[in-house]
């Protein structure tokens, strides 16, 4: 099992999330967050005064998917929250040891 965590842009999420839905993804837990990479944020204008965000809002999807769908559920991540653009974000593949299901007490694939 693999759990991965990706960092999007919010507009991008229900394109995700529907493209997730097609390739079989059951579940996801989303959080919104804030962080930047090379981009460093960036200067806006708010009333005749320009201020430095330097934390750019994200949304970050944790997935945990068999080895099996690593590939075709990273893909479809990378094909929906794609703009082109610095910023579009990143997916990261982890390891996942064991997965426990409180309420039926399964174990392993069978509780994702």
């Amino acid at each position: 099992m693999k759990k991965l965590e990706c960092i999007i842009r919010p507009f991008k999420l229900e394109e995700v999330k529907e493209a997730l839905t097609e390739v079989g993804v059951r579940g996801m837990t989303i959080s919104e967050v804030r962080g930047f990479g090379r981009s460093r944020g960036h200067t806006e204008l708010y009333r005749g005064s320009e201020y430095t965000i330097e934390f750019v809002p994200k949304i970050k999807l944790e997935i945990v998917v068999g080895e099996d769908d690593v590939e075709s559920v990273t893909e479809a991540i990378q094909q929906t929250a794609a703009t082109g653009k610095i910023g579009d974000g990143k997916i990261f593949v982890l390891p996942v040891d064991e997965t426990l299901r409180i309420r039926t007490g399964e174990k392993g694939p069978a509780a994702i």
